[in-house]
């Protein structure tokens, strides 16, 4: 737990200094999305008067429900702090709940663009979704486990077919990261024109302290999905030294690979992304046919 959230402090850092680096820019340092976010927690906030209740704790509970979430994650074959049967279908819904109250809130405002950007968050979240929890119940299909720890302590690859397997979960992971982060292609956070903004629309009313935890749990959820990852590699022959310089070189790894897939990668028009979300379900489909066929229940001749 420790260690991601301190991962999730350098990695919006590491992502701008790959960015600028391809692009042939000095860049800010690596601390520097860190000093905007303290520099934002220095500042109060500002509410409308139009709005409620609902948008000023709207970016606690988004931010309390990642921590919690954080909370499930196994890590050197240890259990996660919090741990019991189909763990991962409570870990999916408390992610899903901080972005219900992150849209609310952006509805709450009664700004028409705000309220657009949070009706294609709740698309893009619907839509991605699936292809979680088939990946997930693929898994606990393999292992005959349903919590994160027991599905990732009884992972064992030994064949083509279950590296194939490895691969596509990893790769699945990485694009529900940038997904749910609103991430290239599906958003672009640089962008500036609110017809096509998304999550940076819905928080256009936030500043000062709110605004600081908005972002720090960006951080926090990127720094969350390297750990799914970082589970793939870790075996139980490592040592716990080991293990922790495999997890900090995943996270840095999955970082700088954002950071080249938002160099190298053009933003999808907004008509297309439902288009291309689907196709990471049919990937998690692959993913479910291969572990039917790894376990014998579908045989080929």
């Amino acid at each position: 737990l420790i260690l991601t959230a301190l991962v999730s402090l350098f990695f919006p850092g590491i992502i701008s200094i790959v960015k600028a680096k391809i692009g042939g820019r000095r860049g800010p340092g690596i601390l520097q999305p860190l000093y905007d976010t303290i520099r934002l927690f220095k500042k109060g906030s500002i509410y409308s008067s139009t709005t409620s209740v609902i948008f000023q704790f709207a970016p606690t509970i988004y931010f309390g429900t990642v921590i919690t979430a954080l909370l499930f994650l196994p890590f050197s074959g240890e259990k996660g702090l919090l741990y019991f049967e189909g763990d991962f279908v409570f870990f999916a819904y408390l992610l899903a709940l901080g972005k219900f109250f992150m849209i609310i809130g952006a509805m709450d405002t009664g700004s028409g663009f705000e309220g657009m950007g949070a009706n294609r968050e709740a698309l893009y979240s619907m839509l991605v979704e699936p292809s979680f929890f088939i990946l997930m119940g693929s898994l606990a299909l393999l292992t005959d486990h349903t919590t994160f720890f027991d599905l990732y302590n009884n992972l064992h690859f030994g064949s083509y077919m279950s590296y194939l397997v490895a691969s596509m979960g990893i790769f699945l992971l990485v694009q529900i990261g940038m997904i749910e982060n609103s991430r290239l292609p599906v958003d672009d956070p640089k962008t500036h024109l609110e017809l096509t903004m998304i999550h940076e629309v819905m928080v256009l009313d936030n500043s000062g302290f709110d605004l600081a935890i908005i972002q720090l749990t960006s951080g926090l959820k990127f720094a969350l999905y390297g750990t799914l990852i970082f589970n793939f590699f870790d075996l139980p022959e490592y040592g716990i030294g080991s293990k922790i310089i495999v997890f900090l070189l995943v996270q840095i790894g999955f970082a700088t690979m954002v950071g080249f897939m938002e160099s190298f990668r053009a933003r999808n028009k907004l008509d297309k992304n439902p288009q291309w979300i689907l196709t990471l379900l049919s990937i998690s489909l692959l993913v479910f046919l291969s572990i039917l066929i790894m376990t014998h229940k579908v045989i080929i001749d």
